[in-house]
C-alpha cells in the first residue's frame, strides 16, 4: 500500500488476466480475473480485459502504480511487448497506452521476470545468490538471477527458455518454430500427452470429456491424476521428464545453486517435480561430479507474476527507483 494509493500487479497470460492489490509485505489483498480473448483478436479487447481487472481489484481506491507482467518479449526499456506467442501484441507501446487508461504510472516486464523477482523477494529463492526460475502455464517461461540480480539481456529478452528447440522438426509452436521445449513441458503439453493416451487403457478422462478428447483441460488431467488415474499420471510423468531434460540444459549453461519451478502446472508438486529431478540427474553433464541443484516448487503460486509486477511498480515509485 501507499499513502497515495495501492500498487496493483497484473499477470497477462495466454488464457487469463489476473490482477491483484499487493501490500508492502508481498501479500495479495484482493484479486480480479478476466479471460484473455486470445492472440487473434483486436488488441483493444485484451487491454479492455486488463483495465477491467485492475479497476475491479483496486475497488475504487486510488492507484499509485501498476506493474504488468506480460507473457511475451518486453524490450529493454520496459515500454513495448515486442512479441507474444499467445497474445496479439507485436511492438506496441503497451506501457503508455495502459498508463493513459488507468491515469497511473505503469511498469512493464516479462511475466517470468516478475515471478522470479517475487520469489527472490518473498518466496522460494529468497537469499539465493543464483537461481533459474521456470514458469509453467499455457506455455513455459523463465528467468535468471545471478549475483542476486535479474539478467534481462541486451534486448530485455533473456530467459525465454520455453522456445529452446529440444526436438528438431518436432511439434509446431505458436512462436512459429518447431520442437520448442514448451511443446513438451507445459499446460498445453500436459493436455496433449493425456489426449494421446486416452483410449489406450480405461480412464476417468473418458467420462469427464464424454469420450471427446477435444474437451480435455489441464485441470481435468490434474484432478484425474490426484484420483489415481493412470493415463493422467503418465501424462504428468512425461511432462515432468521433459521438464528435467530442459532444466539440465539450463544448469549446464548457468550452474545455479537453485532451480525454482512455478506457474499453474507446478501446483501438481512432486507429481511433476520428481520425474524432473530424475531426468535432471540423468541428463546433466557431469552430474556424478558436481552438486546438482535442487528443483523446488515456487511458494507464491499462480499469483507470483502479479506480486512481482506490483513489486516492480512499488520500486519504481520510490525516490531514485
Amino acid at each position: 500500500m501507499s499513502g497515495d494509493g495501492v500498487f496493483v500487479g497484473v499477470d497477462v497470460g495466454g488464457t487469463k488476466v489476473l490482477a491483484g492489490v499487493v501490500d508492502e509485505t508481498g501479500a495479495v489483498v484482493r484479486t480480479a480475473r478476466r479471460a484473455t480473448p486470445g492472440r487473434r483478436v483486436d488488441i483493444a479487447h485484451v487491454e479492455d480485459a486488463l483495465e477491467e481487472a485492475v479497476l475491479e481489484a483496486a475497488d475504487g481506491t486510488p492507484i499509485a502504480g501498476v506493474g504488468v507482467a506480460a507473457a511475451g518479449f518486453v524490450d529493454a526499456a520496459g515500454e513495448r511487448v515486442m512479441f507474444a506467442p499467445h497474445l496479439p501484441w507485436q511492438g506496441e507501446n503497451v506501457r503508455d497506452r495502459l498508463s493513459r487508461r488507468w491515469h497511473a504510472p505503469v511498469v512493464l516486464d516479462n511475466d517470468a521476470n516478475c515471478a522470479a523477482l517475487a520469489e527472490w523477494s518473498y518466496g522460494a529463492a529468497r537469499g539465493a545468490a543464483s537461481a533459474v526460475v521456470v514458469t509453467m502455464g499455457t506455455g513455459i517461461g523463465g528467468a535468471l538471477l545471478l549475483g542476486g540480480r535479474l539478467v534481462r539481456g541486451a534486448n530485455g529478452m533473456a530467459g525465454e527458455f520455453g522456445h529452446m528447440q529440444v526436438v528438431p522438426d518436432g511439434h509446431a509452436c505458436e512462436c512459429g518454430g518447431r520442437g520448442c521445449w514448451e511443446q513438451y513441458s507445459s499446460g498445453n503439453a500436459l493436455v496433449r500427452s493425456a489426449r494421446q493416451r486416452m483410449g489406450e487403457q480405461p480412464s476417468v478422462l473418458e467420462d469427464a470429456t464424454g469420450g471427446n478428447p477435444d474437451r480435455l483441460t489441464g485441470p481435468m488431467v490434474t484432478d484425474a491424476a490426484e484420483a489415481g488415474d493412470m493415463v493422467a499420471r503418465a501424462a504428468f510423468a512425461s511432462v515432468g521428464d521433459w521438464l528435467g531434460v530442459g532444466v539440465a540444459n539450463l544448469v549446464a549453461a548457468f550452474d545455479p545453486e537453485l532451480v525454482v519451478v512455478g506457474g499453474g502446472v507446478s501446483q501438481a508438486g512432486d507429481r511433476l517435480l520428481e520425474p524432473a529431478r530424475h531426468a535432471l540427474q540423468r541428463s546433466l553433464v557431469g552430474s556424478a561430479h558436481r552438486v546438482v541443484p535442487p528443483i523446488v516448487s515456487a511458494t507464491l503460486g499462480p499469483e507470483a507474476g502479479l506480486v512481482g509486477g506490483a513489486e516492480l511498480a512499488r520500486r519504481a515509485a520510490r525516490p531514485h527507483g
